[in-house]
């Protein structure tokens, strides 16, 4: 049965990245993973703001955790996300609630198992 519904799941994946439906499928699917580091782009350049620590979701919450601090905290409906294209990190674009809310993008870089 397991199987199965993996195949439905992705046959009707949401595509619209509007959606409701394709920010909980983004945020579940990030949820999880290690991060190697995170970083944010500031006066240009990209500076690693964070490293070591991972991606939670508590209530309808996306929680950013490295270097023993929450680096991002937004609500998972109001989030634009998306995929690098290694497969390796996460680009997060959001209100941050965490730091006052004004809106952040950062990158996530996850830990690469072999």
């Amino acid at each position: 049965m397991g199987i199965i519904k993996k195949i439905v799941e992705r046959a009707t994946k949401s595509k619209n990245p509007d959606s409701k439906r394709y920010k909980w499928d983004m945020a579940r699917q990030m949820c999880g993973h290690h991060i190697k580091y995170v970083t944010e782009k500031r006066n240009e350049v990209d500076e690693v703001i964070g490293r070591s620590g991972g991606l939670n979701i508590r209530d309808d919450e996306l929680l950013v955790f490295a270097s023993a601090d929450v680096l991002m905290r937004c609500k998972i409906e109001e989030m634009q996300a998306w995929e690098l294209l290694s497969k390796d990190g996460v680009v997060i674009t959001a209100p941050d609630l965490e730091h006052g809310g004004i809106e952040r993008t950062i990158i996530v870089y996850y830990v690469y198992y072999r």
